[in-house]
């Protein structure tokens, strides 16, 4: 059984930093993608940023040059590392796996339980 557990959330004042890391455990045969999504009371979850298996990067406009996702493959972590937040960065962030247990089972997405993230003064 695979699971998601993500870890690093927090209150933070506005300007400041949060790191979130998130841990693959169980066995992967292999991650495609992986990426953070946020879910704010009342919205609609949304993507933050994504990590291709090659290192490449994807992010929404509200977080570019603020956020960084980066991976470790060996380890199947993800981190996004959130620099200058602001009160709207405030949400549940969810860690997300696109992947595959063993070579039978097919390829489908995995989702962690959450970290909440509150930017307040």
């Amino acid at each position: 059984q695979v699971q998601l557990v993500e870890s690093g959330g927090g209150l933070v004042q506005p300007g400041g930093s949060l790191r979130l890391s998130c841990a693959a455990s169980g066995s992967m045969f292999m991650i495609y993608g992986l990426g953070w999504y946020r879910q704010a009371p009342g919205k609609q979850r949304e993507l933050v940023a994504t990590i291709t298996s090659g290192g490449s990067a994807n992010y929404a406009d509200s977080v570019k040059g603020r956020f960084t996702i980066s991976r470790d493959n060996a380890k199947n972590t993800v981190a996004l590392q959130m620099n200058s937040l602001k009160p709207e960065d405030t949400a549940v962030y969810y860690c997300n796996a696109d992947g595959q247990s063993t070579i039978l089972t097919p390829r489908r997405l995995y989702w962690g339980q959450g970290t909440q993230v509150t930017v307040s003064s």
